[in-house]
């Protein structure tokens, strides 16, 4: 009877481990020809949204197995040796279940644990959302005009509800992984200010905060509240910071000695496709004001002083014109332009009166100041 009672216990003590108690185990079967042997990767990506291998296994008989501790709710990816998708699976304790089929890794059937299940109910409504838009581009292909603007407006209405979707998303699962990848996405996007994403993040489970991926929402924030910081140096109103660059011939010169009764800021570069087609405009307004007080600063982020020099002669740009030719440098992060054209108009005082103002709306802005 001992002897019984201890083979028992020898049973239940190996099937324990092989469900690995306190840690993750995924049971993996793919389809399609796939040879044994193949290698299968466990990856996640670090704070930087680096790659970072975890693990390393083989395919025997269609079927593969990770397992590990679970140490705080991440997202991994699994990948298989010359098979180019890849499937996000949700790292957390207990058996996840992965069923794919070789030729279609990324829409993989991943279910047996909490995150994991809600994770793909998720990606199950954003794809029929997705399908749905697909269907409305495919349409308008053949549509004609009339039928072009009605499925346009459709179009526009499923952004809405695709948007409006993640957001319910969010706020009905703040104790989900993807409830904070989801944030993060929202912040990049824009579709929710500092103080929303805040809110948020705080509604989280304690949990999730100590993901990688609720740490990224937290950096992200940091960047927003830096750049509003940015912006109200550059806001209307505000007296433009005043800076200094070498000119095409190797001087400097100083925002502050071309100073007119209006002055330009124009950020642009010689590679901008949209800069260069704006100016011709810019080149009309400066001749027509320039003698009732108009001055330019044309500000250049290139990174060949050759082809600054160029585009100046070839658009006839015959304004004032610096560069520190180094790309978007301390100039850009001084007036917070992340991409160009870009564009401050400024009074006799040097305060920003407009900002990012073009084609029509640039000529009616300098009528307006210089009548």
């Amino acid at each position: 009877m001992k002897k019984i009672v201890l083979a028992i216990s020898g049973l239940l003590l190996i099937a324990s481990c092989g469900k690995n108690p306190g840690g993750f185990v995924i049971e993996g079967t793919i389809t399609g020809d796939i040879e044994d042997g193949t290698k299968v990767f466990l990856k996640k990506t670090d704070k930087n949204n680096q790659p970072v291998e975890i693990d390393t296994t083989t395919i025997q008989d269609g079927k593969f197995t990770f397992l590990g501790p679970v140490d705080t709710l991440q997202l991994n990816f699994i990948f298989i040796d010359q098979v180019e998708a890849l499937k996000a699976v949700v790292i957390e304790e207990g058996e996840i279940v992965v069923k794919a089929h070789k030729d279609s890794l990324s829409y993989a059937k991943v279910k047996g644990t909490f995150q994991n299940d809600v994770f793909t109910d998720y990606l199950n409504q954003s794809r029929e959302l997705t399908e749905r838009a697909n269907s409305i581009n495919k349409d308008r292909l053949s549509a004609d005009a009339a039928g072009q603007a009605a499925l346009l407006e459709e179009f526009k209405e499923l952004q809405e509800t695709y948007k409006n979707f993640e957001l319910d998303f969010i706020k009905d699962n703040p104790n989900t992984l993807i409830g904070a990848l989801l944030i993060d996405k929202a912040i990049s996007v824009r579709v929710v200010d500092e103080e929303e994403a805040m809110d948020m993040y705080n509604a989280l489970s304690p949990e999730v905060k100590k993901s990688i991926e609720a740490s990224k929402i937290l950096k992200q924030l940091e960047v927003l509240k830096k750049q509003k910081e940015k912006e109200k140096s550059t806001a209307i109103g505000v007296k433009a910071p005043n800076f200094s660059a070498p000119t095409p011939s190797g001087e400097q010169l100083a925002l502050n000695d071309v100073l007119g009764k209006v002055t330009i800021v124009d950020f642009w570069a010689a590679w901008c496709r949209p800069c260069r087609e704006e100016n011709p405009n810019v080149v009309n307004v400066y001749k027509k004001y320039h003698d009732k007080g108009l001055n330019i600063l044309g500000v250049s982020f290139d990174r060949r002083a050759e082809d600054w020099k160029k585009a100046i002669a070839d658009d006839g740009l015959t304004w004032n014109h610096v560069s520190n030719v180094r790309y978007f440098d301390e100039i850009a992060q001084l007036y917070n332009v992340t991409g160009i054209p870009a564009m401050f108009v400024l009074d006799e005082n040097g305060i920003i009166v407009a900002k990012n103002v073009r084609g029509p709306a640039l000529e009616a802005k300098i009528a307006e100041l210089l009548p």
